[in-house]
């Protein structure tokens, strides 16, 4: 069987080498010089001022919307847009944290929220944010979708876990709200094992972020911060100022080993995109092709498609059904992401589904539609192997 990944990391066996040097002579493997390093160096590469390191892309989506609350810039009860199709720990934050999660639709065409499925929903939805998922790789006009955002003051930010390295008009993803969250989960474009990130130009939200991501305490903020707080809150004695909280906050932090990974895959990015769009051409050319059996996906508007895995979306639920029966045994395949959101459990529980905007586009894709894996491993046979299953069904 083609699996969906197929190996923990990019150069496996010389990484898995390193990394075992790097624990046995490594003085401390708690948050530190390499976490550090890793967020210059991801930051830079992203071309956005601050990279806070977590230890996944769900707990990087909690600390953001934790950290907006914490600073005032969202309050409780507060509508929330979201992505309705996208991954459940991009709306879990939304509810766990008070919020109330209004869904978006995607555009069938592009899988992701439009201008248009937006201004549907404000119409008679008054949000205060939108989290928007840049799903799979691809994303629609987001410029336009920022511009809405800014004329409407509705706070614009990006999941981006499945999207690192695609570019719009020239312009990475994640970059086009105020913050964007991260994963380096096993199997995304960098793997860590476990991982994620948030990042920001934003100096103030940023601080915030720290203090969320450790308890609600200064430990790892510069000393001029640390100064600002403990003269803010008159902490004036050292043997407090360690264990004094000032915010709202969780236990998020990454480890050492993460951080050495980070820095070890980070080098291997853009060969892994280009691989990664490199495949996708190959596979969008022949199986999107077929439209009497699939919906086409767009993405000739996007300069680089950071792919993570194919959709494919069937006409029907039989010819969806049939795919699955001759993938079976062949080639790994999933749900797109984790489908409609509003067709999960949990949200009918937690959320009025009766008052909420319908998705019927994310619906569609929930039930008519699948993926399998894009890694930067697949060779020619392969490829082609998944070429003629999907092709000549």
């Amino acid at each position: 069987m083609i699996p969906l990944i197929k190996y923990t990391f990019y150069n496996e066996k010389r990484t898995k080498e390193q990394l075992c040097r790097f624990i046995k002579n490594a003085d401390k493997l708690s948050i530190g010089k390499q976490c550090r390093r890793f967020e210059e160096q991801f930051a830079s590469y992203q071309k956005r001022k601050h990279c806070l390191f977590v230890n996944s892309g769900s707990s990087a989506n909690l600390a953001l919307i934790q950290a907006l609350l914490n600073l005032g810039r969202l309050k409780k009860g507060d509508a929330v847009g979201f992505s309705a199709l996208t991954w459940s720990t991009n709306v879990m934050p939304l509810i766990q944290l008070g919020l109330r999660p209004v869904p978006v639709d995607v555009e069938l065409d592009t899988l992701n929220v439009s201008r248009k499925t937006l201004l549907h929903v404000i119409r008679t939805q008054k949000i205060r944010a939108l989290f928007l998922t840049n799903l799979l790789g691809f994303c629609d006009a987001i410029d336009e979708i920022a511009a809405a955002c800014k004329k409407r003051n509705i706070i614009l930010i990006e999941d981006n876990c499945e999207s690192l390295g695609t570019e719009y008009k020239g312009k990475k993803l994640g970059n086009w709200g105020v913050a964007s969250t991260f994963s380096f989960y096993v199997g995304h474009h960098m793997s860590t094992v476990e991982g994620g990130a948030v990042i920001t130009d934003d100096n103030e939200l940023y601080t915030m972020l720290h203090l969320v991501r450790a308890h609600g305490w200064d430990r790892n903020l510069t000393k001029d911060t640390q100064l600002f707080l403990r003269v803010k809150h008159n902490v004036n004695s050292t043997f407090y100022s360690r264990y004094t909280f000032y915010d709202l906050g969780y236990n998020l932090r990454t480890t050492e080993i993460q951080g050495f990974l980070g820095n070890n895959q980070l080098k291997y990015l853009p060969a892994i995109i280009r691989k990664r769009q490199a495949n996708f051409m190959k596979f969008a050319k022949a199986i999107y092709a077929r439209t009497d059996l699939y919906y086409p996906i767009r993405y000739d508007h996007i300069d680089v498609v950071s792919n993570f895995a194919v959709p494919v979306i069937c006409r029907s639920q039989k010819i969806r059904d049939r795919l699955v029966a001759v993938c079976d045994g062949k080639v790994e395949i999933r749900p797109v992401v984790g489908g409609d959101m509003t067709k999960q459990p949990f949200f009918s529980t937690y959320v009025k589904t009766r008052t909420a905007p319908k998705a019927r586009n994310a619906a569609l894709v929930h039930s008519q539609g699948l993926y399998f894996g894009n890694n930067p491993e697949l060779n020619s046979q392969e490829i082609q192997d998944i070429i003629r299953i999907f092709t000549e069904l």
